[in-house]
């Protein structure tokens, strides 16, 4: 049975994470894994992780950088780990980050979900135009109600301020608002500020954070609804 048809209450609203949830944050790499050779695994899970680092970091210290300039230092970072990897690659791999792959099942998910009469939002780090340069290149413009970006705050998820966004946006209460991503700490986040959550754990990672659980967890979108 869909995670949607065992909630009460229903959602109002579905709120979703972009990367890594609609959005396959390695997809930049493998497009250019010819050219990285047997690096490119290794090289785009160090980007990824320095991006989410430095996002936390900088939440904490109080020196929000907005997540453009924070994906290019942490692209920085995976090329000083991985030196054999030719720094020539810089500007194609930024370009590729700005257009990635949605998941296969992203686009008919959402049109389900809409087709319940339920709204849909992005809630994202990813700045104002990186979002809308996704959402363009995957053709999802038409699926979304609204794309909410962190960087009218200058503070990144987990912070409650964030999630917060979305009730001011949608004018729902906390219960009504169902929030999804792939990113554990991402949903720990957003179930202690008292969403309703569910778990993309596409990589059937162990859960770490017991104390703060999902509605449910689904091993892909297609759960969902």
């Amino acid at each position: 049975m869909p995670v949607l048809d065992r909630l009460t209450p229903p959602p109002l609203v579905a709120v979703f994470d972009a990367y890594g949830t609609l959005f396959d944050v390695h997809s930049a790499v493998a497009r250019h894994a010819a050219a990285l050779g047997g690096a490119a695994g290794p090289f785009s899970e160090a980007w990824r992780a320095k991006q989410l680092e430095y996002t936390w970091v900088r939440s904490l210290a109080g020196r929000y950088r907005d997540f453009e300039a924070v994906t290019e230092d942490a692209l920085d970072a995976a090329f000083a780990l991985h030196p054999a990897v030719d720094p020539g690659l810089r500007g194609r791999l930024l370009e590729a980050y700005r257009v990635l792959d949605p998941y296969p099942e992203v686009p008919e998910v959402l049109g389900r979900i809409r087709g319940r009469g339920i709204r849909t939002a992005i809630l994202s780090n990813g700045t104002a135009a990186m979002l809308s340069d996704a959402v363009a290149a995957a053709g999802l413009a038409a699926q979304f109600d609204g794309v909410l970006s962190v960087d009218g705050l200058g503070v990144y998820k987990p912070d409650p301020r964030v999630y917060a966004t979305v009730l001011e946006a949608f004018g729902t209460a906390r219960r009504e608002t169902l929030f999804v991503s792939s990113n554990r700490w991402d949903v720990a986040g957003a179930a202690a500020f008292g969403l309703a959550c569910v778990w993309v754990n596409r990589s059937g990672r162990p859960d770490e954070y017991g104390d703060l659980p999902p509605l449910a967890t689904v091993a892909t979108l297609d759960d969902l609804a």
